[in-house]
């Protein structure tokens, strides 16, 4: 018979039961919203805790991204990818990286991080490339009868100034700025899908497509949602955990600061690029 502490007696022998295997498990990094410095965006600080405990809690078969941002800053972009690659590497865990609505520009960037990306049809992925935009206010403030007085130590520190007329010298170097920038996006893209690229679209001007169009183009391994891809590959059983960013308190509770609205306004410019 059976008795407590899993042993089967007969006749006074006892019999040990071999624990059973527990089921696989998938952590879950959730990295949604656009990538920024500022509170409440996506960046390597905020995002540390969270990707760290996803790589080491639980002993996992393999972590997920799910991901749905229009981009942002690309040294958080760079920041964020790094630390994923670095900890995968280190665990020797596969990374599947799921895109929602959106992985564009640095959202791409940090889809780049994992061995496979899967989308939805409609996902919209690419947008390898670099912008910077501004307004120009030298005529406004000149017609109101408002005087910009700038005192520099060095020529170049007032550059691109917006409320001044602008310096075709200051916008060849924001574009060399842009170039090397872009550089490093291709090279992070080229490195980490290799062979799958399209050899017969130009992929890197900017342009961005549907997921089921980035998957002809290699931009994407094929279409597939988190949980039955995950089901798929490690049983119905597979057990996921959802780790992210915590949200600051004052957004919690539906209060936002002066700095919070400011950058809601620029992630809704981001996301606004492509229609969301």
């Amino acid at each position: 018979m059976f008795v407590p502490g899993g042993h089967f007696t007969s006749q006074g022998m006892s019999l040990s039961i071999p624990f059973l295997a527990s089921p696989p498990k998938v952590n879950v990094i959730r990295l949604n919203g656009a990538i920024m410095t500022r509170q409440g965006g996506l960046n390597d600080q905020s995002l540390a805790p969270a990707i760290e405990r996803a790589f080491r809690k639980g002993k996992p078969a393999a972590v997920a991204l799910s991901i749905n941002s229009p981009g942002g800053s690309p040294v958080q972009s760079s920041l964020i990818a790094a630390r994923i690659t670095r900890l995968a590497q280190e665990k020797e865990l596969p990374v599947y990286a799921f895109v929602e609505d959106v992985a564009a520009s640095g959202g791409y960037w940090l889809a780049c991080a994992a061995d496979k990306i899967l989308v939805d049809p409609s996902s919209v992925v690419g947008s390898i490339g670099v912008i910077s935009a501004s307004f120009g206010f030298d005529q406004f403030i000149g017609k109101h009868g408002i005087e910009r007085r700038v005192y520099t130590s060095g020529k170049s520190k007032s550059q691109l100034d917006p409320f001044r007329p602008e310096n075709p010298e200051d916008v060849a170097r924001l574009k060399g700025l842009q170039e090397e920038i872009h550089q490093a996006f291709i090279a992070h893209v080229t490195a980490s899908r290799a062979e799958r690229l399209s050899k017969e679209v130009e992929l890197f001007d900017g342009s961005f497509w549907t997921g089921a169009k980035g998957v002809g183009l290699g931009l994407a391994d094929g279409i597939g949602h988190l949980v039955p891809k995950m089901k798929e590959i490690y049983g119905d059983k597979v057990k996921l955990s959802v780790f992210g960013a915590k949200r600051p308190l004052l957004r919690r509770f539906g209060t936002e600061l002066a700095a919070g609205l400011t950058a809601q306004v620029e992630e809704q410019a981001l996301w606004a690029r492509f229609g969301l």
